[in-house]
């Protein structure tokens, strides 16, 4: 079973990845370059020195970051493939409980992924360009793990729960987080253009989806695969 659960998610993990890392360098990574021109602009005003005058400072100690090309391809298919892999194993562990009876029914888990970790958190917390104000990270980082778990709970049993109270309380449990609000930032600004900004918001949610459903279903099309072989070897 263990093996199992490791060859599924391994295989599952590396397509996904593949997958949004392809979708990601022609559609959100041009995105994000295109913001961090505004970004910079702003900074290079800043570092402007006078005619004749002694720059007081160095650049040397700056963190490192991937230059554009294949540097920000390889340490972005990197991360995806660690973020692809770690939820491929959360799958593949779910179906031992709940073997998917066909392949596209993949596609569901795959959706409630999707609604669990993309769609309810960033109703709250969407995407951001870089030069967006943001609140405080820790403030964020803890209602959108908050988030994650209340919607993936009120899911459960509003999918397996056989009374229709529990179902109620699903719900509810999924709007708790949004009841309360996100943090926010005391003071909105971005130095993107609105337009941006919205482009970037419809592209992340549209290749988070693909994501989620290509790992859904990868993943129910391998475990039950490994299942039939496993019963008729």
């Amino acid at each position: 079973m263990i093996k199992r659960i490791a060859q599924t998610a391994g295989f599952t993990g590396l397509l996904a990845a593949l997958l949004l890392t392809l979708l990601q360098s022609f559609w959100v990574a041009p995105l994000i370059l295109q913001a961090e021109t505004y970004e910079k602009a702003p900074a290079a005003e800043v570092h402007e020195h006078a005619e004749g005058a002694v720059a007081g400072h160095s650049h040397d100690a700056q963190a490192w970051e991937p230059e554009d090309g294949w540097q920000r391809v390889l340490s972005t298919t990197g991360g995806n493939l660690v973020v692809a892999v770690g939820f491929a194993l959360m799958l593949a562990g779910l179906y031992t409980l709940r073997a998917p009876s066909r392949t596209s029914q993949g596609l569901l888990w795959g959706l409630a992924g999707y609604a669990t970790f993309c769609l309810a958190p960033t109703l709250g917390l969407p995407p951001e360009l870089p030069g967006t104000a943001a609140a405080d990270l820790v403030q964020r980082q803890v209602w959108w793990v908050g988030t994650a778990a209340s919607t993936a709970v009120g899911i459960a049993l509003i999918v397996f729960a056989g009374n229709w109270l529990l179902k109620l309380l699903g719900a509810a449990i999924i709007a708790v987080p949004h009841v309360i609000g996100a943090p926010q930032p005391e003071v909105h600004s971005m130095l993107a253009p609105e337009e941006l900004e919205a482009q970037f918001k419809i592209a992340s949610q549209l290749t988070n989806a693909a994501f989620w459903l290509a790992l859904g279903l990868i993943s129910a099309w391998l475990f039950r695969r490994k299942n039939t072989d496993q019963y008729s070897a």
